[in-house]
C-alpha cells in the first residue's frame, strides 16, 4: 500500500480533510444511522469513520494492514485497535455484524484474497461497505491525498470484484464532489458543491460507497491459500 498511517492521518487534520472526511460521514450515516449493539470491524484506515458507532457498537476494531502501521483510538476509547495481513485476518469465522473498508480496497495487494476475508468474518446476516475512490473523479488523481492513492474502481468494476468474492450488492451511494483543493474558498463551499454534485453529475463523485451482503446461494468461496494468522499490534 502507498498510503501510509501518517499521510492519512496528516491529511484528516487539515481543513480540506476534515471537510472531505465529514462529507463521506454524512452519506455512511444514511446508509447505517444506528449500530447499536453490532460487532463492527474498520478495515484499512477506517479510523475517522468508526468514530460514528464508536460509542453505540457492542464492538468496535479498527484493522490496518501490518505494512501500514496500527490503527490508534483516542485515549481512553475501549475499543481494539490491531494490525495483520490484510488476507489473513486474526477473527473466528462469522464474528461481525458491519464491516467498512475504506482506504483499503484500492491500495490491497491482493483484493480478492482481502475480501475472501472479509466474507469469511462476516455474519451471514452481515453488511459490507467499501468506499472506495471513483475511477471518473477528481479526487483518484490527486496524489496527495489518501484517496489519490492505489488503485481507483469504478461502480462496475466494484460489482464485479464484489461478486466475484461472493457478495451481492444491495444499495450504492457517492460522496466527495468539491475540487481535491485547499483553497478556503473551495472547502468553505463544499456542501454547495455536494448539493450540485449529486443532482447534476454523479458519475464525477470522488468516491464510491457499495454496500454489500453475503451471496448464501451461490458457490462458497475458496479458501484463502494457507497463511499463519498473526496479529503483529494490538493496541487497547
Amino acid at each position: 500500500m502507498v498510503t501510509g498511517t501518517h499521510a492519512a492521518a496528516d491529511f484528516y487534520i487539515t481543513r480540506q480533510g476534515a471537510m472531505a472526511g465529514h462529507l463521506v460521514r454524512q452519506r455512511l450515516q444514511a446508509l447505517w444511522p444506528s449500530l447499536a449493539g453490532q460487532s463492527v470491524l474498520g478495515l484499512g484506515y477506517a479510523g475517522p469513520y468508526l468514530r460514528l458507532w464508536r460509542e453505540q457498537a457492542g464492538r468496535c476494531v479498527a484493522l490496518m494492514p501490518a505494512q501500514i502501521g496500527a490503527a490508534r483510538w483516542p485515549p481512553g476509547a475501549a475499543n481494539l485497535s490491531c494490525t495483520a495481513e490484510e488476507d489473513a485476518l486474526p477473527f473466528p469465522d462469522l464474528c461481525f455484524d458491519r464491516i467498512l473498508l475504506v482506504h483499503g480496497l484500492e491500495a490491497a495487494e491482493n483484493a480478492r484474497r482481502m475480501l475472501r476475508e472479509v466474507w469469511r468474518v462476516m455474519k451471514d446476516d452481515g453488511r459490507l461497505l467499501v468506499v472506495a475512490p471513483n475511477r471518473r473523479g477528481m479526487w483518484a488523481h490527486v496524489e496527495s491525498t489518501p484517496f489519490g492513492q492505489g488503485q481507483p474502481y469504478s461502480p462496475g468494476q466494484i460489482g464485479r470484484l464484489l461478486a466475484a468474492a461472493m457478495f451481492r450488492v444491495e444499495r450504492r451511494d457517492t460522496a466527495l464532489y468539491m475540487p481535491p483543493t485547499r483553497l478556503r474558498l473551495v472547502v468553505r463551499s463544499a456542501r454547495l458543491w455536494e448539493r450540485a454534485g449529486r443532482a447534476l453529475l454523479p458519475q464525477f463523485a470522488g468516491v464510491t460507497i457499495t454496500e454489500a451482503t453475503k451471496d448464501l446461494y451461490g458457490v462458497v468461496p475458496v479458501r484463502a491459500l494457507p497463511h499463519r494468522r498473526k496479529v503483529l499490534a494490538v493496541n487497547t
